[in-house]
């Protein structure tokens, strides 16, 4: 039909065996260019996690590339905050295996808990964050779109997950990442550098203190649904003085007046016992 918008084919059903050795259980989520399931390992053993295109999409390359590009990174990355791979495939359909991670997002913890997490727990996960962010940025990548919605914790040890949009430092597209989660600059075409990462954890460690984010219009302080100021995380809890200092220190706006990964992780562990 002429302008009408075709449906995309429905996802692979239970049994479905997409590549020798894997074995779909279930589908679990579709994204505006994936498919993401929960399959089975024959090698294994064991559940997995299988990222391909969705049928309407596998004909763009630069989606086939992202995709098999986040696969070779994190089969080659040895990190204990980082998701691992297994393996890649390019045929006959873009595909990557990833290990199944135990436990609940971040963004499902804020959402469930009735009390905030305690200032401890809030500084090791920062702690552990800036540990996986720190080991990207010495493989020449910057994550750019850390949000808790990207971040499993399972009795206390947190993994980092989605490289889809990683890249080198340097020239970038405007609008990078997630809205409301990038960083000011991300917002515009131009230079990325390691600060955008800083700003991504400041914002994800700020939203599981306070249980969300707000943000002001620069310099009124009124509210604003575009990604501006962020009021100081002690207007909204009652925090430490080092790690409230820690988290404000991330969200800074000009890039170059926040903490660096670093600077973040020894002020984060000040307020760890021991």
């Amino acid at each position: 039909m002429s302008g009408a918008e075709v449906e995309p084919a429905p996802p692979m059903a239970p049994g479905t065996r997409p590549v020798p050795g894997y074995e779909v259980l279930g589908h679990v989520t579709r994204t505006s260019w994936l498919d993401v399931y929960d399959c089975w390992s024959e090698e294994r053993a064991c559940r997995c996690v299988l990222k391909t295109l969705r049928p309407d999409r596998r004909g763009e390359t630069g989606l086939h590339d992202r995709l098999l590009r986040e696969g070779r990174w994190l089969r080659d990355f040895t990190h204990p905050h980082l998701v691992r791979a297994y393996e890649t495939f390019t045929l006959p359909d873009p595909l990557i295996v990833l290990e199944t991670l135990t436990g609940e997002t971040l963004a499902h913890i804020v959402h469930r808990l009735r009390r905030r997490p305690s200032a401890v727990d809030v500084a090791l996960l920062g702690v552990q964050l800036c540990s996986a962010v720190h080991y990207l940025h010495a493989q020449g990548l910057l994550h750019l779109d850390l949000k808790p919605s990207n971040v499993v914790v399972e009795r206390g040890h947190a993994k980092v997950f989605d490289l889809s949009v990683a890249r080198p430092p340097g020239p970038a597209p405007a609008g990078l990442g997630t809205r409301r989660y990038r960083a000011p600059e991300q917002e515009r075409c131009g230079e990325l550098s390691t600060p955008a990462d800083v700003w991504g954890i400041g914002i994800t460690l700020y939203e599981v203190a306070a249980g969300d984010v707000e943000f002001v219009r620069a310099g009124t302080g009124e509210p604003s649904e575009e990604t501006c100021e962020v009021p100081p995380v002690a207007s909204r809890r009652r925090l430490p003085r080092a790690l409230a200092a820690a988290i404000d220190g991330c969200l800074r706006v000009q890039p170059a007046a926040r903490l660096t990964v670093p600077e973040l992780a020894r002020a984060l562990g000040t307020t760890l016992p021991g």
